[in-house]
């Protein structure tokens, strides 16, 4: 078709665009809209699109990149770091999974060599969904995710011995004999490749780098970062290696390059469109012939390979010291198939290991597992983390023993705790309450007294000492249990001086409407702390600066409180803000002109006071007006 190129796009880029907003709209994330975007226009929907495997290869393209950006966050030196996950828990999860699958196979009357190449297929996990999910709940750095990246990394180099295996578990042991053969000079020419990355990678990419840096074009800068990926995948897959696999290792050996963020932002955009095509790919790809041929038979292979590798990936988790609350995204992010289970299944049709059928068979299972992965991800997150993190505090036990300080602290994050270190150099003595076990544990490890509960429980109050106690300070990180502690204390415990910590100006509304007298924003003083500092940068002298703070301190705190009346009418706000804003322009336009005259007219006396400086626009940094 002429201009097929651009037809193409149309379709792959509408869908997506369509899907993925409305998923995320939705609270599915954008891998499930990019994946029901390629059912709704593949061949078992729309029919926009019927070869799916035309445009896979293509999109695959988006995973290299993708590993490529992991590896640029990654040190030579972290990465040395995780080899014992990666060689150690990778080669568990990989012979631990083979053998559960292959083994609960033969137990049902399958072929060992069929059940062993299913086994081996479904043993992996999609890379590109793990990573995707990590990256976009920000998870990647947690001990979950980094374990996470080590087995999945196991999978891409176990590439070449899988698919030299695979020959010797074809039904002719002659052709299985040449093809083991010709797999371990495979693997031979992979180390040999994965050698020259790393060597020549050290030798000449970067000097390579800074010579194009030089010439100043930005567009052949970004020109040879996609070179880069692309030779170095062209390689790995030359010699029948992961192309993912190189791309990463390429992106290790620049993670400590100047040009590391430079990297980074050329790629990003292509990583991203190219993921998503992938997804869109793995959707159009789902055969559902042959899941409405054998439906019954999918959902069990479907629920028992996820099911038994669960386990494995269960035991692990406690056995890798995974956090209670990150265990489910470990488990269901490698539980579910891969992408290169793809390429093991294409592997094994090609030296007869496995049939046409028994093959569009375990893809058909593959695709629907990655399908399902995010959806069960989002059950878990509404129906099992929360009892998960709730089970995870019940180490600490609550406050019981009554409390008797004079000043109680409700929330020890980073305020709180400011708050806390102040007091005990002042000799004071208070009882320190916080909701998080993880907090409680940490201020004890340092020396101080704390205790596990929480703030907005009446009987947990009356234990903490609130109805002797003077002051309450209310530093509570969560608006609405705030706001509910704070209404707690002025019901109950009038005679408590309460202190609280405003997160935003709607927060301080709701306190002020409660009765609280004593609130600080967490930010407006720092902000202007920051502010007296470029004052005095611009030549302000600092007495000056710290006035002027000071004033636009009482200013702001006088608005707001003339707007709390007022926080259910926008309109209303808006207005009384855009008047204390001119009001306060025009006090200062006056006093600056005042100023000016003053300076002027004392303008010839050498040893006359300064006055309060003026900044001149036209001065040079440092200078002001009036001053020697």
């Amino acid at each position: 078709m002429e201009h097929g190129w651009l037809h193409s796009s149309l379709i792959y880029l509408g869908a997506a665009v369509l899907a993925v907003p409305l998923a995320r709209w939705l609270g599915l994330g954008s891998v499930i809209g990019y994946l029901a975007a390629g059912i709704a226009i593949g061949p078992w929907g729309l029919k926009l699109v019927t070869d799916a495997e035309t445009i896979l290869g293509f999109a695959e393209f988006g995973v290299v990149l993708m590993l490529f950006l992991v590896g640029l966050e990654l040190e030579p030196r972290r990465l040395w770091a995780l080899r014992r996950p990666i060689f150690g828990w990778g080669t568990v999860q990989l012979v631990g999974s083979t053998a559960l699958v292959a083994t609960g196979a033969v137990l049902l009357g399958v072929d060992w060599r069929l059940a062993t190449v299913a086994g081996l297929a479904l043993a992996m996990s999609s890379t590109a969904i793990g990573l995707s999910v990590l990256n976009e709940r920000n998870l990647l750095p947690t001990h979950a995710g980094q374990n996470v990246l080590s087995v999945s990394l196991f999978q891409d180099i176990s590439a070449i011995p899988i698919l030299a295996l695979l020959p010797l578990l074809a039904a002719v042991p002659a052709h299985a004999e040449g093809g083991a053969s010709a797999g371990w000079i495979s693997a031979g020419k992979a180390l040999v490749a994965i050698v020259a990355i790393v060597f020549g990678g050290r030798l000449l990419l970067r000097p390579a780098l800074r010579w194009i840096a030089k010439s100043g074009t930005p567009e052949i800068f970004t020109a040879a970062s996609l070179l880069l990926v692309v030779g170095t995948s062209a390689l790995m897959h030359a010699v029948g290696l992961s192309m993912a696999l190189g791309a990463f290792l390429a992106g290790v050996l620049l993670a400590e390059s100047e040009y590391r963020r430079e990297l980074e932002t050329d790629l990003e955009p292509f990583k991203g469109l190219l993921l998503g095509l992938f997804f869109i790919a793995v959707g159009m790809g789902i055969d559902f012939a042959v899941v409405l041929a054998q439906p019954l038979v999918v959902l069990a292979i479907v629920l028992g390979f996820v099911a038994l590798k669960a386990l494995l990936l269960l035991a692990m988790a406690r056995w890798m010291d995974v956090a209670l609350v990150e265990r489910p995204v470990f488990t269901i992010l490698l539980a579910q198939g891969g992408e290169f289970g793809f390429v093991v299944l294409q592997g094994a049709l090609a030296v007869g290991a496995l049939s046409a059928g028994h093959s569009s068979l375990l893809v058909a299972c593959i695709a629907i597992s990655m399908l399902l992965t995010p959806l069960v991800l989002l059950l878990v997150d509404r129906w099992v983390a929360p009892r998960l993190a709730r089970r995870g505090t019940a180490s600490v036990a609550e406050i019981a023993a009554p409390q008797d300080a004079p000043i109680i602290i409700a929330g020890v994050g980073r305020y709180g705790q400011i708050i806390g270190r102040l007091i005990d150099a002042a000799g004071l003595s208070a009882t320190v309450l916080d909701h998080s076990a993880d907090a409680v544990e940490g201020l004890r490890r340092f020396g101080w007294k704390a205790f596990y509960g929480d703030a907005t429980r009446l009987d947990l109050l009356r234990v903490a000492g609130a109805h002797k106690a003077r002051v309450f300070v209310l530093a509570i990180d969560d608006v609405e249990q705030s706001v509910e502690c704070a209404r707690l204390v002025r019901e109950h415990f009038p005679q408590l001086t309460l202190i609280a910590r405003a997160r935003n100006a709607g927060h301080y509304a709701r306190l002020r409407e409660l009765g609280v007298q004593h609130i600080e924003r967490e930010t407006l003083d720092s902000a202007l702390m920051s502010g007296r500092s470029v004052l005095e940068a611009m030549g302000w002298q600092p007495h000056a600066a710290r006035s002027q703070a000071q004033r636009f301190r009482r200013h702001s705190i006088e608005l707001l409180d003339s707007m709390v009346p007022h926080m259910a009418d926008e309109n209303r706000l808006i207005s009384i803000s855009r008047q204390g804003r001119q009001q306060l322009e025009e006090t200062w336009a006056r006093e600056r002109e005042q100023q000016r005259g003053e300076t002027e007219r004392r303008s010839g006396g050498w040893n006359a006071p300064a006055g309060p400086p003026r900044i001149d626009p036209d001065a040079p940094p440092g200078n002001t007006t009036g001053a020697d």
